[in-house]
């Protein structure tokens, strides 16, 4: 089976009206899914944006007709209790006519931040996580859901409306202990690296023949060295990886982190440029680990309109081949 190659809606580069409109854009291109990232804060100044993205959500579900949707991914556990996340999630089902998947994370400083929670240790965080996962599996399966456990209280909760089919849940993972929370308690497995170990453990601990998702940064453009200059200056921070990545409370900590990070770096990292070719063996490595879904980024929010016209006429044509 081919892999099937999904559009990103990246909140950090463009406002709510365009996000929809590209969205709009991708499933005329014929791209096979969607995810939308949901953070409070851009990583970087020079990204501009941070809307709502369940707002977004519910605008794209009326938008568009065929192409799936996901959150990619949401913290259930700071910025929103779990019992708010599944009422969400259900409406959201629902508006979609069933198109929607949660993706599900242990969250990053730079959003969740914003509540004034503090940002505990990452095995706490995970903790958190999957006690909220079970919480919204209770919560949609129907019925008054009471909950008292280590981090979350839950009183007399009900979804009246619930879709004829929950949404998927998927797990974000980094490491062991992610992998066994996803293996146990996730219709999916997200990940944003190509590592093969990641999904042996998913399926060690119950995750095989489970979906896997992976993300893709990408900067189209027929001028290399603007695409080049563009995916510096916009996405140069994810160059730092996870264990960076999501201790970090703010754009200024991010431009401090990747001061020394050169084009060249970025350029190494993420495919730059209208080389087909150069974007396929981007996506391969995804494949050969055995993801089964990848969602491309194309960095720069005033960019994705032509890089829907050039995926439609080369690029999918030649991943569909992959």
């Amino acid at each position: 089976m081919p892999v099937r190659i999904g559009y990103t809606m990246m909140t950090e580069q463009a406002g709510p009206l365009e996000l929809v409109a590209h969205l709009v854009g991708a499933e005329r291109a014929g791209f096979d899914f969607s995810v939308i990232s949901d953070h409070s804060f851009p990583w970087l100044d020079s990204q501009g944006h941070a809307p709502y993205a369940w707002s977004v959500l519910g605008a794209a579900a009326q938008a568009t007709s065929r192409i799936p949707l996901m959150t990619y991914v949401t913290c259930p556990t700071f910025r929103y209790h779990p019992a708010v996340v599944a009422q969400k999630a259900a409406t959201l089902q629902i508006l979609s006519r069933g198109r929607f998947r949660l993706g599900l994370g242990s969250g990053e400083n730079l959003n969740e931040h914003v509540v004034g929670a503090g940002w505990p240790a990452a095995h706490v965080r995970l903790e958190m996580l999957e006690e909220a996962v079970g919480i919204i599996r209770r919560l949609f399966g129907g019925g008054y859901v009471s909950h008292h456990g280590a981090h979350y209280d839950v009183e007399n909760a009900k979804l009246w409306d619930l879709p004829e089919e929950p949404p998927p849940i998927g797990v974000a993972v980094s490491g062991p202990r992610s992998c066994a929370l996803a293996g146990r308690y996730a219709d999916l497995v997200i990940a944003t690296e190509a590592d093969a170990e990641l999904l042996r453990r998913f399926d060690a601990q119950g995750g095989a023949g489970k979906p896997r998702v992976g993300q893709l940064p990408v900067c189209y453009d027929p001028d290399r060295d603007a695409a080049v200059a563009r995916a510096h200056d916009q996405f140069r921070w994810a160059l730092g990886g996870w264990g960076v990545n999501s201790e970090l409370p703010g754009p200024a900590g991010f431009e401090q982190a990747s001061q020394h990070t050169r084009p060249e770096d970025v350029a190494a990292s993420i495919p730059c440029g209208d080389d087909v070719d150069a974007f396929v063996e981007a996506v391969r490595p995804y494949a050969q680990a055995g993801f089964t879904e990848v969602a491309l980024v194309q960095i720069g929010g005033d960019r994705q309109a032509a890089f829907l016209d050039w995926a439609e006429a080369k690029l999918l044509p030649a991943l569909g081949r992959l």
